[in-house]
């Protein structure tokens, strides 16, 4: 079966994991995808898979936002985003800085230099990872090009 797209901007699901620390490999982060699969079977669409780390990703020209993998996801780590915002944060590590670098390489460490940054004050560490409110978020990206391990990305990979 197919998507069909709205106009955009349009949403579709994100996972908020970068992949770099897949628990399915048997690495230590708690927050990341497990490779379960529990989203892929779920998508009418084919727009969730698996990629060769293990780790759940979505074909946005695929998705319909419909919610499904975010419901069937056991870590809680897809989500809805609007696509006109390409800018996201790919982890969902809730450890302090020193703990989220032991298991990871590319995790927020929740140092605050993006919320620094941001002009639109669209994005806040919480719980020490960064998060993007998308209804204030211009998408200019300068918390991507600012974030020192690379956890927050532009989708487009024009910045990052």
């Amino acid at each position: 079966m197919m998507a069909v797209k709205k106009r955009f901007p349009y949403r579709a699901a994100a996972v908020a994991c970068n992949g770099d620390c897949p628990a399915s490999a048997g690495f230590k982060c708690r927050y990341g995808c497990v490779g379960c699969g529990n989203c892929t079977a779920v998508c009418k669409f084919g727009a969730v898979s698996l990629n060769e780390k293990g780790v759940a990703e979505v074909d946005e020209e695929r998705c319909t936002a419909c919610g499904m993998c975010v419901k069937a996801c056991p870590q809680q780590v897809i989500h809805i985003h609007e696509c006109a915002n390409y800018i996201v944060v790919r982890c969902s590590n809730q450890d302090k800085g020193k703990e989220a670098r032991e298991v990871c390489a590319a995790s927020c460490i929740g140092c605050g230099i993006c919320e620094k940054t941001c002009t639109a004050e669209a994005i806040k560490v919480i719980e020490n990872c960064a998060r993007i409110d998308e209804d204030v978020c211009l998408s200019c990206g300068m918390c991507a090009v600012k974030c020192p391990r690379g956890a927050i990305i532009d989708l487009r990979g024009i910045l990052t």
